[in-house]
């Protein structure tokens, strides 16, 4: 079917394919709901939306509603999970079309799950893959400069992301909530939607706090919450879904259980080391962390989260044929907070890879910088560099960013390379740690 679409968009006219396009999805969507019988009237729907946060804040909140009692299904970048069954999501998009979402839901129906928790994007949204949804609520995380190519200007995305917030005006369930980052600064266009239950949140809601590189604590609703992950980003993911847990009438206590129980997001500030029973466990000392950050506040937010560490960094870009405004301003955030930066490929697609990555280097001091195109081998140097910054008892940490849990490297003509940072990593590090002596 890819290859279909892909030869149909090469023949078609541009113009005309562009204007059929909106029909084509629409179609789908409502097919889609007839087919499985309108699924989201049996069961509570949530959409998480943002530019950043989407995975982290589903896992958070599906793990409170199951603290909770509740049976669950989860949507998402990272997996898609009903009751107890959960698989990887090797789709390379956050939420597939073709009926996908509706025969979800009615997956989740049939098993009995109390919510459906649904990551949506604004790609998702622009092709109609929330219609025919009846939505009780909506997570609105933030927004920054993304997809601005694809979307056709920075309006134009913040518009394909309310089409959320009309889509919970225009919902049939009997109660609507919102769920609002009110730090951000697009807050008051989600605000402004007319539904009669609406949740604001913001960092003060989280004071007293403190972070470190290996943890969070917070406070929230007079209870402290400990996270394993960094980062004033976890903040915000975490109060998005403890607000959100406040209006299903969850207490404060199971609110903090839920957070507390999630130890790992695979592919989000995940940190990558040799189980401790390994015979070379204790030759690793610096951390590996790999994370999904590619807007340039993310990847910012996410070299802050680990201050006064020698930083190395192992760095692509959002990939070819999309924001290239953005890799210079990569390359600059790199500069501006790493020790090491070696550049690297991640999903070229049908540009020229090296181009890619020479536009991110202009911004990068030259005496720190490394091209490496195998992206393999740059993860490679990047443990080998660690080793040695480590051994005058510097803090270390490695940050792969960019491709989190994504299963393929997008290459030309629609070429898909199996990927996995986290495996690669892992390998990586054992044969570098299995050189050494003892």
């Amino acid at each position: 079917m890819d290859k279909i679409l892909r030869t149909t968009k090469k023949i078609i006219p541009k113009k005309i394919y562009t204007l059929g396009q909106p029909f084509y999805h629409y179609s789908f969507a409502f097919l889609g709901a007839m087919i499985y019988r309108f699924p989201s009237r049996n069961i509570k729907v949530i959409f998480v939306t943002g530019t950043k946060g989407k995975s982290s804040t589903v896992e958070f909140i599906n793990s409170i509603l199951e603290e909770a009692g509740y049976k669950t299904a989860l949507a998402g970048t990272i997996r898609f999970k009903i009751g107890n069954t959960s698989r990887k999501n090797l789709y390379k998009m956050t939420i597939p079309g073709r009926f996908f979402v509706q025969k979800f839901l009615r997956d989740a129906v049939t098993a009995g799950c109390d919510y459906a928790i649904i990551e949506m994007t604004s790609e998702g949204a622009r092709q109609y893959r929330h219609k025919f949804i009846n939505i009780d609520a909506l997570v609105f995380l933030n927004i920054s400069p993304e997809h601005i190519e694809s979307h056709g200007s920075y309006e134009k995305y913040i518009e394909a992301k309310l089409l959320l917030g009309k889509a919970l005006e225009e919902s049939n369930k009997p109660r609507k909530v919102l769920v609002a980052n009110t730090d951000d600064k697009e807050a008051p266009r989600f605000l402004a939607i007319k539904i009669k239950e609406k949740y604001p949140f913001s960092l003060d809601n989280a004071k007293p706090f403190t972070m470190t590189e290996g943890a969070t604590e917070l406070t929230f609703q007079e209870s402290k919450i400990s996270t394993v992950f960094p980062g004033t980003f976890t903040i915000y993911n975490v109060l998005a879904a403890a607000t959100f847990a406040l209006t299903q009438n969850i207490p404060p206590e199971i609110i903090k259980k839920g957070i507390e129980r999630v130890h790992e997001i695979r592919g989000r500030v995940q940190k990558i080391a040799l189980p401790t029973n390994h015979p070379k466990f204790s030759l690793q000392k610096f951390s590996i962390i790999v994370d999904y950050a590619h807007t340039a506040d993310s990847l910012e937010k996410l070299y802050q989260a680990f201050p006064d560490q020698y930083k190395i960094a192992v760095l692509g870009n959002t990939g070819g044929g999309r924001d290239t405004w953005k890799r210079a301003e990569m390359g600059k955030i790199a500069n501006n907070n790493c020790d090491f930066i070696i550049l690297t490929d991640e999903d070229p697609y049908d540009d020229d890879p090296r181009k890619i990555v020479d536009e991110m280097a202009v911004s990068i001091n030259k005496d720190r910088l490394k091209i490496i195109m195998d992206r393999r081998a740059a993860i490679h140097e990047a443990i080998a560099q660690a080793v040695i910054a480590s051994k005058g008892n510097k803090k270390v940490a490695i940050l792969i960013s960019g491709k989190g849990t994504d299963p393929y490297i997008m290459r030309a003509n629609g070429k898909k390379e199996p990927w996995s940072d986290e495996e690669v990593s892992r390998e990586e590090l054992e044969k570098v740690l299995g050189s050494m002596l003892p």
